[in-house]
């Protein structure tokens, strides 16, 4: 089986949970809806493209080695709401609907987002069987993005390149480990061992899970900013050698 393996590193990155109120929460590793966002991002596909954003998620199935968890970065920031009277029998789906009305009538909230310092991870992509999407050309369109790439936020540009590998192997956790040994010998550097394995439907991880739980980030509608449920498994790997 070939699996496309690529890292994603960067001083700040910001991975989207569910939000309530005023607080912005990011998990410590990608969602399927970033990652899903990043490939459509590198193929030139625009974000009102609903149809191609539903293959990309049918067609692809996503393992996520957690390398670094980081540190957390909390960011605290004011930001224009209108009241609830004022929004009473108005239509805003978007946030430029939210705002299209006088100044009077805003008020200032205190909002905070949640940033990740210093995180590190590899992401295995694997095709089902008779996908129309080649991982060839996946990597090839990583190798020279069509928009601009960042982990999240457009404030978090990853830090070194994504440097796109696909690998033969029996499962995602061998393919991983040996695109870190490439990596290592292609940068003489050291490289983080992996801390978790975290996967959804339809990969082979090549390991057992310790854990699985519900993850509101299956895509529905990005022009909407709809999510559902999706089942997600976590195992907790033993500490390999540094390569």
């Amino acid at each position: 089986m070939n699996y496309l393996i690529f890292q994603l590193q960067a001083p700040l990155s910001a991975w989207g949970e569910t939000a309530v109120g005023e607080y912005r929460p990011s998990a410590n590793y990608p969602s399927e809806s970033a990652l899903i966002g990043l490939l459509a991002a590198s193929l030139g596909i625009d974000r009102s493209d609903e149809d191609q954003h539903q293959i990309l998620r049918a067609e692809l199935s996503f393992a996520i080695g957690v390398q670094s968890a980081g540190r957390l970065l909390r960011d605290y920031q004011t930001a224009q709401v209108p009241g609830r009277v004022s929004l009473k029998n108005r239509s805003h789906r978007t946030r430029r609907d939210e705002l299209n009305m006088p100044k009077e009538k805003l008020n200032t909230i205190l909002s905070s987002r949640d940033y990740r310092q210093d995180a590190a991870c590899l992401v295995a992509v694997q095709t089902k069987t008779d996908s129309v999407i080649s991982l060839e050309s996946l990597a090839l369109a990583i190798q020279q993005p069509k928009f601009v790439l960042y982990l999240g936020r457009k404030t978090c540009p990853p830090s070194s390149p994504l440097w796109p590998q696909v690998i033969a192997a029996e499962n995602a956790l061998q393919a991983m480990e040996a695109y870190r040994c490439q990596l290592a010998e292609q940068s003489g550097e050291v490289v983080l061992p992996l801390e978790r394995l975290v996967w959804g439907a339809g990969i082979n991880a090549g390991v057992q899970e310790d854990l699985q739980m519900v993850r509101k980030d299956r895509l529905l509608s990005r022009a909407n900013w709809q999510f559902g449920d999706r089942p997600e498994f976590v195992a907790l790997l033993a500490q390999p050698i540094l390569v």
